[in-house]
């Protein structure tokens, strides 16, 4: 089998020292990190990038996770063609106005860098944009969305999501002529280098307060049932992108305190799931993950969204 290059981007972000702090964050990429290790992933600089608001991290850094280095770090990881790629996100999900009319509800879901309050949140069009649109050929992606609203964080076509009894049902996230995005601008070119991101702004979401952002905007028809957004959008690409989400669109996702360490609760069940099914199929992690987060008394349900089609029953975790 020939070798395949293994690059992994963690971020957790705690937002220290703000009126909107979460303490299990940092917690998560230490623990994520520490299994990516066992499963084979490099700790160099060069193949795994950590994103932290740590007290040690500078801002002026290209390690601090604001919205401009965030969306390097992305591109950074997808640049090189016949990778396997991982990505884990932990910290604030949110929700803004649709920003390019694709959504149904007119509401887009987010993540929040720490410089929201200034540079605004990161859209899921945009996340699409920089992690599976621009992503090398003959490359893989895991992606962990341990947030708020992050069902559809990263607009994949093909949603799954388990009941309490353990079915799993697709849901009708496919729908024919949604309006296509054009060409992003392409502000943040090549590798991960500081020096070529620049100020950004124009690439994020907007600046939007906080609590409008993070509140469930409304009522809105539950996304994937008869609402699904994305296959005339992005249908065709048929990349190989999985991610498993802490929770539903119009949900929020723990951050929760088990056995006396700060952590998301998506982030726990994830790794418990790794101890107990070393190579575990696509069907039996979105099980044991509700599983665990049900026997826990935690109402977030978690989701699988693919790039393609996938067979959940036979296929084992693309790590």
């Amino acid at each position: 089998m020939s070798y395949r290059r293994k690059k992994s981007l963690l971020i957790g972000i705690n937002y220290t020292h703000s009126a909107h702090a979460l303490r299990g964050c940092h917690s998560d990429v230490d623990n994520m990190a520490e299994f990516l290790s066992y499963r084979s992933y490099s700790n160099t600089h060069k193949d795994r990038v950590i994103l932290t608001d740590r007290p040690e991290v500078e801002p002026d850094t290209p390690y601090y996770p604001s919205g401009h280095n965030i969306l390097a770090a992305m591109d950074w990881l997808v640049s090189e063609p016949g990778c396997t790629l991982f990505l884990h996100y932990s910290g604030h999900g949110g929700q803004i106005e649709d920003v390019d009319g694709n959504r149904t509800t007119g509401i887009d879901n987010t993540i929040v860098p720490v410089d929201f309050e200034s540079r605004g949140q990161i859209s899921s069009t945009l996340l699409h944009e920089h992690l599976v649109t621009r992503m090398a050929p003959d490359c893989t992606l895991f992606i962990i969305m341990d947030c708020c609203h992050s069902g559809s964080a990263v607009e994949l076509p093909f949603v799954y999501r388990s009941d309490s009894d353990g079915q799993i049902s697709l849901l009708d996230n496919l729908k024919v002529g949604a309006k296509l995005v054009g060409e992003a601008q392409r502000l943040i070119d090549g590798g991960f280098s500081y020096s070529k991101v620049g100020e950004a702004q124009q690439l994020l979401a907007g600046a939007s307060n906080f609590f409008k952002g993070l509140r469930h905007m409304g009522e809105q028809e539950e996304e994937g049932l008869d609402a699904g957004e994305f296959a005339g959008q992005y249908g065709s690409e048929q990349k190989m992108v999985t991610m498993f989400s802490g929770c539903k669109d119009d949900q929020t996702s723990a951050d929760a305190s088990i056995e006396g360490e700060a952590t998301g609760a998506m982030t726990w069940a994830f790794l418990e799931c790794m101890k107990k099914e070393e190579n575990p199929s696509y069907a039996q992690t979105l099980q044991l993950t509700r599983r665990l987060l049900d026997e826990s008394n935690y109402t977030q349900i978690p989701q699988l969204s693919c790039g393609m089609d996938i067979d959940l029953e036979d296929m084992s975790l693309v790590i």
